[in-house]
Protein backbone atom coordinates (compact mmCIF):
# COMPACT_ATOMS: atom_id res chain seq x y z
CA UNK A 1 0.00 0.00 0.00
CA UNK A 2 1.58 3.30 -0.66
CA UNK A 3 1.99 6.20 1.53
CA UNK A 4 -0.33 8.90 1.99
CA UNK A 5 1.64 12.10 0.89
CA UNK A 6 1.43 15.57 -0.30
CA UNK A 7 1.44 15.55 -3.52
CA UNK A 8 -0.48 18.10 -5.87
CA UNK A 9 -0.18 16.30 -8.93
CA UNK A 10 -2.34 13.93 -6.83
CA UNK A 11 -5.32 16.72 -6.83
CA UNK A 12 -8.36 15.27 -9.42
CA UNK A 13 -9.84 17.80 -12.22
CA UNK A 14 -12.56 18.10 -9.89
CA UNK A 15 -10.86 18.88 -6.46
CA UNK A 16 -10.71 15.63 -4.99
CA UNK A 17 -7.37 14.21 -3.25
CA UNK A 18 -6.46 10.80 -5.09
CA UNK A 19 -3.69 10.80 -2.51
CA UNK A 20 -5.69 10.11 0.08
CA UNK A 21 -8.37 7.79 -1.65
CA UNK A 22 -8.17 4.32 -0.39
CA UNK A 23 -8.13 2.82 -4.33
CA UNK A 24 -5.14 4.72 -5.28
CA UNK A 25 -3.34 4.15 -1.80
CA UNK A 26 -4.17 0.39 -2.58
CA UNK A 27 -3.07 0.51 -6.36
CA UNK A 28 -6.47 0.12 -7.81
CA UNK A 29 -6.71 3.07 -9.44
CA UNK A 30 -3.89 5.20 -11.06
CA UNK A 31 -5.43 8.65 -9.66
CA UNK A 32 -7.45 10.77 -11.83
CA UNK A 33 -4.51 12.49 -14.03
CA UNK A 34 -3.42 8.96 -15.24
CA UNK A 35 -6.69 7.45 -15.91
CA UNK A 36 -6.92 7.35 -19.50
CA UNK A 37 -10.22 4.54 -18.84
CA UNK A 38 -11.65 7.76 -17.28
CA UNK A 39 -12.99 9.28 -20.96
CA UNK A 40 -16.25 9.26 -19.74
CA UNK A 41 -15.32 12.21 -16.86
CA UNK A 42 -16.98 15.73 -18.72
CA UNK A 43 -15.13 17.19 -15.75
CA UNK A 44 -11.68 15.80 -16.50
CA UNK A 45 -11.99 15.69 -20.41
CA UNK A 46 -12.97 19.79 -19.74
CA UNK A 47 -9.52 20.48 -17.65
CA UNK A 48 -7.67 18.16 -20.46
CA UNK A 49 -9.44 20.42 -23.44
CA UNK A 50 -8.66 23.35 -21.72
CA UNK A 51 -5.13 22.37 -19.98
CA UNK A 52 -6.10 23.29 -16.35
CA UNK A 53 -4.63 21.55 -13.62
CA UNK A 54 -8.44 21.45 -11.98
CA UNK A 55 -11.78 23.22 -11.94
CA UNK A 56 -10.15 25.80 -10.08
CA UNK A 57 -8.21 27.01 -12.94
CA UNK A 58 -11.56 28.00 -14.91
CA UNK A 59 -12.24 31.40 -15.38
CA UNK A 60 -15.64 31.02 -16.96
CA UNK A 61 -17.75 29.64 -13.80
CA UNK A 62 -15.91 31.79 -10.16
CA UNK A 63 -18.36 29.59 -8.75
CA UNK A 64 -18.62 26.11 -9.63
CA UNK A 65 -21.43 24.97 -8.71
CA UNK A 66 -22.99 27.22 -11.40
CA UNK A 67 -21.25 24.62 -14.20
CA UNK A 68 -22.83 21.86 -15.68
CA UNK A 69 -20.28 19.63 -15.55
CA UNK A 70 -19.56 20.17 -12.16
CA UNK A 71 -23.05 20.47 -10.92
CA UNK A 72 -24.93 17.57 -12.39
CA UNK A 73 -26.72 14.10 -11.46
CA UNK A 74 -23.56 12.04 -12.05
CA UNK A 75 -21.40 14.71 -9.91
CA UNK A 76 -24.05 14.89 -7.31
CA UNK A 77 -23.85 10.91 -7.09
CA UNK A 78 -20.13 10.75 -7.19
CA UNK A 79 -20.40 12.85 -4.44
CA UNK A 80 -22.51 10.71 -2.43
CA UNK A 81 -20.48 7.71 -3.23
CA UNK A 82 -17.11 9.94 -2.41
CA UNK A 83 -18.74 11.25 0.42
CA UNK A 84 -17.28 14.56 -0.56
CA UNK A 85 -18.37 18.17 -1.89
CA UNK A 86 -16.48 18.79 -5.32
CA UNK A 87 -17.51 22.46 -5.20
CA UNK A 88 -16.25 23.35 -2.03
CA UNK A 89 -13.04 21.12 -2.74
CA UNK A 90 -12.72 23.84 -5.87
CA UNK A 91 -13.39 26.73 -3.59
CA UNK A 92 -10.91 25.96 -1.55
CA UNK A 93 -8.21 25.14 -4.18
CA UNK A 94 -9.35 28.53 -5.17
CA UNK A 95 -8.99 30.13 -2.10
CA UNK A 96 -5.59 28.63 -1.12
CA UNK A 97 -3.79 27.01 -3.99
CA UNK A 98 -3.43 23.64 -5.50
CA UNK A 99 -0.12 22.91 -3.35
CA UNK A 100 -1.52 23.89 0.31
CA UNK A 101 -4.91 22.08 -0.70
CA UNK A 102 -2.91 18.57 -1.18
CA UNK A 103 -1.46 19.70 2.46
CA UNK A 104 -4.55 19.96 3.44
CA UNK A 105 -6.35 16.87 2.84
CA UNK A 106 -2.88 14.74 3.03
CA UNK A 107 -2.82 15.68 6.82
CA UNK A 108 -6.76 15.63 7.19
CA UNK A 109 -7.11 11.82 5.64
CA UNK A 110 -3.91 10.89 8.28
CA UNK A 111 -5.63 12.20 10.74
CA UNK A 112 -8.62 10.47 10.47
CA UNK A 113 -6.66 7.17 10.34
CA UNK A 114 -4.88 8.22 13.76
CA UNK A 115 -8.23 8.28 15.18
Amino acid sequence: MKEIVSDHTLVAYCGLYCGACKRYLSDKCPGCHDNEKASWCKIRSCCIEHGYVSCADCAEYQDPVKCKKVNNLMARFFGLIFQSDRPACIKKIKEIGVERYADKMAKQRLQSIKR
